[in-house]
């Protein structure tokens, strides 16, 4: 590729009394990522642009941003996958707040994995013995395939049920209540399917699987969120253990 070759890139911009999109011209380069562009901006057009980015591999999430109108990991993104025609627009995670540019305040997204009861409870002191869980477990086998979430919350901006009805807890909750629903070694269980069963809870889930779709790890919630369904009915109807 040409070292001249450019494009138009649209950058959302909030803060000190302006909001809107500012268009900048970044290089086109071999290989490049989207964060790569943003990177380029902050350090060669504007300083004052605000985004967040960690390990830039794809293991800490927090480079996430709309890119085009859909959520993605903008280290693991590459400009020629998205490029359209020449340009590429980027804009915050939706469905958090937005504290500056790019950077959006995710209390709200964390909250809603304390509402959820998405936090193990353990059921023995730290002095009693491991309990043994063999691997094939079904149990075992339902919280691994859902366990890899590293909340960059990418389903969350995904969600149009969150869009559309701020109470509800979201898929990377209600996820991870589901690999806690399937451990054995969890001793809340009961105050998870109370909490999980309100307004707000797994059953404002639509399953339109955006979710699913748009999850960078390749996870499913919109199927955990289906097993949160089946336990919180069986609970109700005092069919055993969720």
């Amino acid at each position: 590729m040409s070292g001249d070759a450019t494009m138009q890139v649209s950058v959302w911009r909030s803060g000190d009394g302006k909001e809107g999109f500012q268009t900048f011209d970044a290089p086109r380069r071999e290989h490049q990522t989207v964060l790569d562009v943003v990177t380029w901006i902050q350090q060669h057009a504007d300083p004052s642009l605000a985004y967040r980015f960690a390990c830039r591999v794809g293991m800490c999430g927090s480079c996430a941003m709309m890119v085009n109108g859909q959520p993605r990991w903008t280290c693991r993104t590459h400009v020629s996958r998205v490029l359209k025609d020449g340009r590429l627009e980027i804009a915050p995670l939706r469905n958090l707040p937005v504290i500056r540019d790019l950077a959006t305040d995710m209390t709200p997204f964390f909250e809603k994995w304390v509402a959820a009861e998405a936090v193990f409870a353990p059921s023995e002191s730290r002095e009693a013995p491991m309990a043994p869980i063999k691997p094939d477990d079904p149990r075992r086998v339902a919280a691994d395939a859902a366990i890899e979430c590293i909340n960059c919350a990418v389903c969350y901006a995904a969600c149009d049920v969150v869009a559309s009805n701020p109470e509800y807890l979201g898929p990377a909750a209600l996820n991870r209540a589901w690999t806690l629903a399937n451990d054995a070694r969890d001793g809340g269980q009961k105050a998870r399917l109370d909490a999980i069963s309100k307004a707000g809870g797994c059953h404002n889930c639509h399953s339109m699987g955006n979710c699913m779709t748009f999850c960078p790890n390749e996870l499913n919630p919109t199927a955990s969120i289906a097993g949160l369904k089946r336990a919180t009915v069986k609970a109700a109807l005092g069919w055993g253990k969720g």
